[in-house]
């Protein structure tokens, strides 16, 4: 019999694999002739259909007033719309390998900016190391000099998304508090209207996209990417969050850009600088730094 400790461990792991994937599966996505776009689009739409309608069947409702669909479109642009579309738009020029590195930079960021904002999260000196460690890891990544040195546009791209969804972290602590399902489901909508303009924009070019130039691996990547990422892993996440709270969640920083390196490198086939892995032992030994007590 399964132990509490032991399925938290599962559900934690299935979130590894499922985020720590996603980049692996967006560069299929983009390989198989979609644009970011059209990903975007079709990744927030079909997330925000899981979420809502798990949601729902819960007997849970979104509620109908200005304040609160403030904050969801807060949520939707730091938190989907925006680091989707700059993670999908710097993967046309970045592999997936090198994306899972730059991204681990998030929790560093989210530490930053919790100094300012938010009470009883001060940098000490572990943080303080922790980050010129990390720093200098992404540091020797974009050196433009090493050997087959990655895009620095489509990094700093990727370095942006990571900066949003730290920013998000802080947002949510900051904003009202919901259901941490309604949340989701209210920020998946709000960032599919905010993307919405670029598709009246684009409608005629993602038709098609879907019709006549999308592969049909393209095609399940990115109902993968609906589905899982920003569907199912989302509930899964909120129930981690529930079963074994916030800090037990945060294990996911140190396994995530891993998965993501070797996921790329190995089923992908990425090349990627020689320092990238250089890079990631630094990044993460910053992560771990960070979680010393004062």
């Amino acid at each position: 019999m399964l132990t509490p400790q032991l399925i938290n461990w599962l559900l934690l792991s299935i979130l590894i694999v499922v985020w720590g994937t996603s980049f692996m599966v967006t560069s299929i996505a983009i390989e198989g002739g979609l644009t970011a776009v059209t990903i975007t689009l079709l990744r927030i739409g079909l997330g925000a259909l899981v979420i809502t309608l798990f949601a729902y069947s819960r007997g849970l409702r979104l509620p109908f007033n200005l304040k609160s669909w403030g904050s969801f479109l807060l949520l939707g642009l730091f938190g989907s719309a925006l680091p989707f579309m700059l993670i999908t738009w710097g993967q046309q020029s970045v592999t997936s390998a090198s994306t899972g590195v730059l991204m681990a930079i998030m929790p560093f960021v989210t530490m930053l900016i919790a100094h300012y904002f938010v009470e009883g999260e001060q940098l000490n000196r572990y943080k303080i190391i922790g980050f010129i460690l990390a720093f200098t890891g992404v540091t020797v990544l974009l050196n433009p000099f090493a050997a087959g040195s990655i895009d620095l546009l489509g990094a700093l791209a990727i370095l942006a998304a990571a900066s949003s969804y730290a920013l998000n972290t802080v947002l949510i602590r900051l904003l009202p508090r919901f259901n941490p399902l309604i949340a989701g489901a209210g920020m998946l909508i709000s960032a599919l209207l905010l993307v919405m303009p670029l598709v009246v924009f684009n409608g005629a070019n993602i038709f098609d996209e879907l019709v006549y130039a999308a592969t049909p691996d393209a095609l399940i990547a990115v109902i993968w990417l609906g589905l899982m990422p920003a569907g199912f892993a989302s509930i899964i996440y909120f129930i981690v969050v529930n079963r074994a709270g916030p800090s037990f969640l945060s294990n996911c920083n140190f396994l995530i850009p891993v998965v993501a390196y070797f996921a790329g490198t190995q089923i992908l086939g990425d090349a990627v600088p020689s320092t990238s892995l250089i890079a990631l032992i630094g990044i993460l030994a910053g992560i771990g730094l960070t979680r010393i007590p004062r």
